[in-house]
């Protein structure tokens, strides 16, 4: 039985806005990502799996219990951190995540405390006058700190500095390494890249893909921009019969796609040939996802 499960989860809001036919399966210890533009859906499949909005049709479920009907009993289990923050009306961060404390009944706060001075959260400020960076840090230490065996984390990253989001994804990995099953919405593809066992993608409410990051990662197939100092270099490697992804002629550059265990191969071949420069172009998420939007809307498959 998976951790998280939804089946033809809908939840029309009407003129084509919502979630529609949502199908997610999280197996115990996954890391899932969740991305897409603002807008695509990410917040609406959250919220209906903590059991906070009720669908239209289908439904979300946590260890086997629905989440609508189940909602106080599910959330017990998960730490979350939300995409639109708002404290209750407490002074400080240290009355926020005492509160936290007491709801969870967590009496050992040494790993909040670790949390606090990894991610170099002062929580004695006010909770009002934090930045959306310290709110953010406050949040996810009151989502982390008891431990729970579930953790779903809508845009976590948001208004983190680079260093700090670093410190963010290092936690991350650990608590995956722990054996939790997490989801992470996100729109930035690299968060995902990094960390993900698989990652989803939702446009316009409804998932257009779900992919295996080893498959990104172990891809069978490497693409190779080369440059010649000549023309006429240029135009003799053509006559190579390699698969060409582009040509531009202008610069005498040409971009490649050959088997990866042919990158000796190539090598061997440019010996004979004036090169400027040889690059090989990472096959990146982002790339991915890109691509399969470009041919779900019949578009050229050229993304580069």
């Amino acid at each position: 039985m998976s951790t998280i499960e939804t089946s033809m989860l809908t939840k029309d809001y009407g003129d084509g806005r919502g979630i529609f036919d949502i199908d997610l399966n999280i197996e115990q210890g996954e890391m899932l990502g969740f991305v897409g533009t603002n807008g695509s859906g990410k917040t609406t499949t959250i919220r209906s799996i903590l059991g906070f909005i009720k669908p239209t049709k289908g439904s979300a479920s946590v260890n086997g219990l629905t989440s609508w009907e189940h909602s106080s009993e599910i959330v017990k289990s998960i730490g979350y951190v939300p995409g639109e923050i708002a404290f209750p009306d407490l002074k400080t961060g240290i009355d926020f995540l005492k509160s936290q404390a007491e709801f969870l009944r967590l009496t050992d706060m040494s790993y909040a405390n670790e949390l606090i001075e990894r991610l170099q959260l002062d929580p004695r400020a006010n909770l009002k006058r934090m930045s959306k960076g310290m709110k953010q840090k406050t949040a996810l230490v009151a989502a982390l700190m008891a431990d729970l065996p579930i953790i779903i984390l809508d845009e976590p990253a948001t208004g983190l500095d680079p260093l700090m989001r670093v410190a963010f994804l290092d936690i991350l990995k650990e608590e995956h390494a722990k054996g939790k099953t997490i989801l992470i919405s996100s729109h930035m593809y690299e968060e995902l890249e990094t960390t993900c066992d698989r990652v989803a993608l939702i446009d316009n409410g409804r998932i257009a893909e779900i992919t295996n990051m080893t498959e990104i990662r172990n891809r069978p197939i490497k693409e190779f921009k080369i440059e010649f100092n000549t023309a006429d270099d240029y135009a003799r490697f053509l006559s190579e019969n390699y698969e060409t992804v582009r040509l531009q002629e202008q610069y005498d550059q040409v971009t490649i796609r050959i088997p990866s265990g042919a990158t000796g191969s190539l090598l061997g071949v440019l010996k004979h040939y004036n090169v400027k420069f040889i690059s090989e172009l990472p096959y990146t998420l982002e790339k991915h996802f890109k691509t399969i939007l470009l041919e779900n809307k019949g578009e050229i498959n050229n993304v580069q």
